[in-house]
């Protein structure tokens, strides 16, 4: 079973409404999709998003990335080479994780092909429901009270609120969206790097004096403020999210020795792929800290290749949030996966279960 040809595509979709950040606006999703054929003729499918705020790439630089590494995987048996196409992968070229984690999806989705099993299982996982948050965009208080109430509507009951471009306002955002839901729902804040250290402290502070604990504060200041995220967690009682803070397994290691967070934000996208994150979340074990699953705005192929992952690690990977192909307008297709909102349900197909069509 060796691998003939690598070639690349676009999934392209609109998305139902701007996704929001401090960070960036985005309408629509364009990503990369990596078909891997062998000469059984098995086609692998992989996914990455560019996100050039965060990881620095674009889908030009993508699709360099990956017709630069395609010569030296191809030739090479998935069956008896697999170790060596990964360590290829990853030490022929440096950084560019988003292009090796599509590359790695498509690998990944070809190995347990032959073998006839759906990925999950391959991993070693059961799981195959799994329930998902949703974010909900930066914007004004009202249009995010509208969201979060109509999220719930929809059976969501964990709500990732954006934050991050005025302290004082993302404190009336936080209380008003607090008062407006549910009791029981969950609430994740992510100011996307948007904060000081002095104001990420302010706003907690001040939302926890009112009662609200939130489950999470994802990456409120820049990334590689290590001692800054050390610095808030001593004087707040909300858990830290580590995301754009942990890339790869080295900086996962120095964020979990420093006690600088209390979970870590796992992402293909980031770390280069499953592999990588299988390690980060080993790593993560060994400490006693729980992970989350995120994602890029990736379409189905993405997420379902990070759910696959979550299904065998699901002892650390406890916070899931893969919402991106809810964001969609429209539902995909050639999927034996479910997507039903907040419920992903994986199937019993051998790989990923999932086929690339831009319809």
């Amino acid at each position: 079973m060796k691998i003939t040809s690598i070639r690349t595509a676009l999934f392209c979709s609109p998305l139902k409404t701007p996704f929001k950040t401090a960070l960036r606006t985005v309408e629509n999703l364009e990503d990369i999709v990596v078909l891997i054929e062998c000469d059984n003729g098995f086609i692998g499918y992989g996914e990455g998003a560019p996100t050039a705020v965060i990881t620095g790439e674009t889908l030009g630089t993508m699709e360099a990335a990956i017709s630069y590494l395609a010569p030296m995987l191809t030739g090479l048996s998935i069956l008896n080479d697999f170790e060596e196409i990964l360590h290829r992968l990853h030490t022929r070229l440096l950084h560019n994780t988003t292009a090796k984690a599509a590359l790695e999806i498509a690998l990944y989705d070809l190995r347990s092909k032959a073998e006839n099993k759906p990925l999950y299982k391959l991993l070693g996982g059961t799981q195959t429901t799994f329930d998902t948050d949703i974010t909900i965009s930066l914007n004004d208080i009202d249009q995010m009270i509208i969201d979060s109430l109509k999220a719930i509507s929809l059976g969501y009951s964990i709500l990732k609120i954006k934050l991050g471009n005025d302290p004082l306002q993302d404190i009336d955002r936080i209380i008003a969206i607090h008062n407006a839901v549910p009791k029981d729902t969950i609430l994740r804040l992510d100011a996307n790097q948007g904060w000081s250290k002095e104001d990420s402290v302010l706003v907690m502070k001040t939302i926890e004096a009112k009662g609200i604990i939130s489950q999470c504060i994802e990456q409120p200041i820049k990334a590689d403020d290590i001692a800054g995220l050390r610095f808030i967690k001593e004087r707040i009682q909300t858990p830290i999210l580590a995301d754009e803070a942990v890339f790869n397994l080295a900086q996962a290691i120095f964020v979990l020795e420093s006690g600088s967070a209390d979970y870590l934000n796992i992402k293909l996208a980031k770390c280069g792929g499953i592999s990588e994150a299988i390690k980060i979340a080993n790593k993560a074990k060994e400490f006693g800290v729980s992970c989350m699953m995120g994602c890029m705005l990736e379409g189905p192929i993405g997420i379902t290749a990070s759910l696959h992952v979550v299904s065998a690690l699901c002892d650390v990977i406890t916070m899931i949030d893969l919402d991106a192909v809810a964001l969609l307008s429209k539902p995909p297709t050639d999927c034996s996966v479910v997507f039903n909102e907040s419920k992903i349900i994986l199937s019993n197909e051998s790989g990923l279960g999932i086929k690339y069509a831009n319809k």
